[in-house]
């Protein structure tokens, strides 16, 4: 049987003929792009398409910038560019970037077989009743006992909701660390993710629909030593805001890699960004609309292959 990867290259190929994402939505999209971008047999035309072009265009804004614009295109994701042929939007992009249509279809393709990847990757899953609007992360390095702090914020999407299952953002054995609740309930140990100390989180009553809570936990490391040098969060779910800030030890010239929304590979090291430490010896990230699956956060030090685990 073929794999969901394969799968998704060939129903995202059939897309990109005739409107694209304007064509016969029926017609053009298959099982598992419905399910990479949660259409279910209940949605009519209207809202199929939209969950289509909203999906779409979120695994598009993370390729590389030079296949955005070819692949924006080639599914009609661009308001201006509606034309009726494929081909005629492929002429279009070619006349933009100055190059000959086969260049474009090349980009073209490969934008395909990555999104694939994405899509294959980033599948949402169940949540369990409730999404992340924002992890607030705080790591302080310069102490005897370094800590760290995780401020959630949820949205509840279903009644009856009555329990929260997370895991901490920086691997480190749970041996090794003190836990503390700040507020926001009751807190419950569970099985550690890959080196990550995982918890439930029971609020004080069963939460309903539309409600949003706030909870917060605080991290005591025995010694710097116990933890790794890195801050990596790949969501299980969608979470619209990370925000995270680090303070170094007296480290004004350090420059850190940075990762927001990168795709692992479990044979190379991710691409990422660079980024100073400014004079305080700080550095502050925040990401938006992270994608389930893909990587976001600092490292400074040791490999992400190794390190970057599923968070929560």
């Amino acid at each position: 049987m073929p794999s969901t990867y394969a799968k998704l290259v060939r129903e995202l190929k059939t897309l990109r003929k005739g409107r694209g994402v304007h064509g016969r939505i029926a017609d053009r999209v298959g099982t598992d792009l419905a399910a990479a971008c949660g259409i279910t047999r209940a949605d009519g035309p209207s809202a199929a398409r939209q969950k289509l072009v909203t999906r779409l265009t979120e695994l598009v804004e993370q390729l590389p910038d030079d296949l955005q614009l070819a692949a924006r295109a080639a599914f009609g994701l661009i308001p201006e560019v509606r034309h009726p042929l494929y081909q005629e939007r492929v002429n279009w992009v070619a006349a933009e970037i100055e190059r000959d249509a086969r260049t474009v279809r090349r980009r073209v393709d490969e934008a395909v077989e990555q999104l694939a990847e994405l899509a294959a990757t980033t599948t949402r899953r169940d949540t369990g009743g409730w999404h992340t609007t924002e992890l607030a992360v705080a790591v302080a390095l310069d102490q005897r006992q370094p800590e760290v702090i995780e401020r959630y914020q949820v949205v509840v999407e279903q009644d009856g909701v009555d329990q929260l299952e997370f895991a901490a953002v920086f691997p480190v054995r749970r041996r090794d660390v003190e836990v503390h609740l700040l507020y926001g309930g009751t807190l419950q140990d569970r099985s550690a993710t890959h080196d990550r100390p995982g918890f439930t989180l029971v609020p004080a009553e069963p939460l309903v629909r539309g409600t949003i809570h706030d909870f917060a936990v605080r991290y005591r490391l025995q010694s710097r030593d116990v933890m790794h040098p890195c801050v990596l969060h790949v969501p299980d779910r969608p979470c619209e805001v990370f925000d995270l800030r680090v303070r170094f030890e007296h480290d004004r010239k350090r420059l850190v890699r940075t990762f927001d929304g990168v795709l692992q590979r479990a044979d190379a090291e991710p691409d990422g960004g660079q980024q100073a430490v400014d004079r305080a010896g700080e550095i502050h990230l925040r990401f938006s609309r992270l994608l389930p699956g893909l990587l976001y956060g600092v490292r400074w030090g040791g490999s992400v292959v190794c390190s970057a685990r599923r968070a929560s």
